[in-house]
């Protein structure tokens, strides 16, 4: 009997703009403003926030990674200081992140009081460690924070790696019964590799990141389906997950397993193969596109 499962990870459609566009606006204040004597530089600004991401702040005493300032990090800070939205003031900055934030500072004078501030009204934000480039503006009593994780995707020569990892994500989950929603669902035997729906996955993979969409149907029109048939792939069952936005394989396979559709399909017990692969485009939307398939064969 021939069964045919395709989910696209739409969620991932929202996280893309999150992954292009989020944001955590911190507003904060010192009381009135006094005349503004020091007003912070990058520099300055740079060295007072790594002081206090090196001892910690409040229940955050773990040390982290130093910042480093990236100046189109700045431009978008400016930007925004000028009434721009942030999503608006990284683009037109030409800086592409999967995740940043704002931190608004008004009244502090000089950048071991900003820092302080930005530490006593933020320190979680400050004290992420994804965080790891930065930008300043200053303006009067007033200064702009902007704290962003680096675009930074798999590259080409990692491709068998990747895979790898994620076939031991997959089977490590697949080896544990869990509830995919509020499905329960018993484990499943493990998946091998197989190069056939790896050429499959790869194909879909290259053309979203290429043309820049996202969904299992082709622009030639083909389905999961169609595509590993191409390949001389025989199934009796056969499967896709795909994603877009994530940097890591782990964010991929943690990204399938919390969608309760995409875990239903990671989980199906009946599937023996898998192909994975990513392609990137900095210019589409989605930056990194997976595709994941899963198949039975006869």
């Amino acid at each position: 009997m021939h069964s045919l499962q395709g989910f696209a990870s739409r969620w991932l459609k929202p996280v893309v703009a999150a992954l292009a566009a989020l944001t955590c606006l911190a507003a904060l204040s010192a009381g009135p403003a006094t005349a503004q004597t020091n007003t912070p530089t990058a520099p300055s600004m740079l060295q007072a926030l790594n002081d206090i991401r090196a001892k910690g702040c409040g229940d955050k005493t773990l040390p982290v990674t130093a910042l480093r300032h990236d100046p189109r990090l700045s431009a978008a800070a400016a930007r925004v200081a000028g009434g721009a939205p942030l999503a608006k003031a990284l683009k037109a900055s030409a800086y592409r992140s999967p995740r940043t934030t704002l931190i608004a500072l008004s009244g502090f004078t000089g950048e071991q009081a900003s820092a302080q501030g930005a530490a006593n009204h933020s320190c979680g934000t400050l004290m992420d460690a994804e965080f790891t480039e930065s930008g300043f503006f200053a303006q009067g009593s007033q200064v702009w924070i902007v704290l962003a994780v680096p675009f930074a995707p798999p590259g080409a020569a990692e491709a068998d790696q990747i895979e790898a990892r994620v076939l031991a994500l997959v089977n490590e989950a697949r080896g544990q019964a869990r509830m995919c929603g509020n499905a329960a669902l018993a484990a499943a035997q493990p998946v091998k590799l197989n190069a056939r729906l790896r050429t499959a996955s790869a194909a879909h993979a290259d053309e979203m990141a290429r043309l820049d969409y996202f969904g299992h149907t082709g622009r030639d029109g083909l389905q999961v389906f169609e595509r590993a048939s191409r390949t001389g792939y025989a199934w009796r069952a056969i499967g896709e997950n795909i994603a877009s936005g994530q940097m890591q394989p782990e964010a991929a396979v943690q990204g399938w397993l919390k969608s309760p559709s995409h875990c239903a399909n990671l989980m199906m017990p009946g599937y023996t193969d898998m192909g994975l692969a990513y392609a990137v485009n900095p210019q589409s939307e989605g930056g990194v596109y997976w595709v994941q398939v899963f198949g039975l064969p006869r």
